[in-house]
This record gives C-alpha cells, structure tokens and sequence, in this order.
C-alpha cells in the first residue's frame, strides 16, 4: 500500500529584513515547481506551514508519512548559488524517505546537505486497536 507522503516546508524562517521573500518561501516556491516533473509528484504533496517551531533555524522542512519516521531538517542553504542545489537534496532525500516502507533514512546514504541540516527523527506512529484492553 503506498502512503501520503508530505514535504512540509515553513513559510516564517528566514529573515524578511534581508529579503524580498524569506527563505521558506523561496525554497517552496522552488520545490512546487518542480514538483509536477518530479517522478514521485503523485506520492508526494508539498505544503506550506506557517511555523514548525525551530525558529533558530532557517529554512525549515519536513518529511511525513502515515506509520513512518518523521524528519525535520533546518538550516538549508538556498542563496543564489545553493536553492538549485538544496531543491535537488530535498527531492532526492525524499524519494529515499518513499522507498523505506518504516521511512528510515540511512544516514550515510543521504545527500550532504541533508546530513547537516538533520533536527529531528521522530519515531512513527501506528493506529491503536480501540477494541483492546491495555
């Protein structure tokens, strides 16, 4: 069975003062419009939020899938020289993050950028039977 899987991507990190659109915003930007010639566009939705709460990073996403790890990541680079680059990582870390029925990203088998920015792994969480007696 395949899983709704999500990038979400925080539309508040950055610092508005140093630009026009703050870095969340240009990295979901980026990553939309790739998304329709992505392999995986069917599998996956990119969604904007407003806040993830790790407001001392910039540049902030995560990966989510029903009974998977959940990954945040921060601190992606998206200058003028990097957004290709990052938007490239992002995509390539989530089809690894597909292709793992538990979600579970091999460390050493993730692109550098997403080595780096890694914040959290959070462990899945599974339906509980209400029928059972715990």
């Amino acid at each position: 069975m395949t899983h709704p899987h999500t990038v979400f991507v925080c539309t508040k990190c950055g610092n508005k003062e140093q630009a026009r659109q703050n870095a969340g915003e240009r990295l979901l930007e980026e990553l939309q419009n790739r998304h329709s010639s992505w392999s995986l566009q069917d599998d996956f939705s990119i969604q904007a939020v407003e806040c993830m709460g790790v407001c001392e990073q910039y540049c902030v996403i995560a990966f989510a899938s029903p009974g998977k790890h959940t990954y945040l990541f921060g601190s992606l680079p998206i200058d003028a020289g990097q957004l290709e680059k990052t938007t490239t990582a992002v995509l390539d870390c989530a089809s690894q993050y597909h292709a793992q029925p538990d979600g579970f990203l091999s460390y050493s088998k993730r692109p550098a950028l997403m080595k780096k920015g890694a914040i959290a792994r959070i462990p899945p969480v599974f339906a509980i039977d209400s029928s059972e007696n715990h």
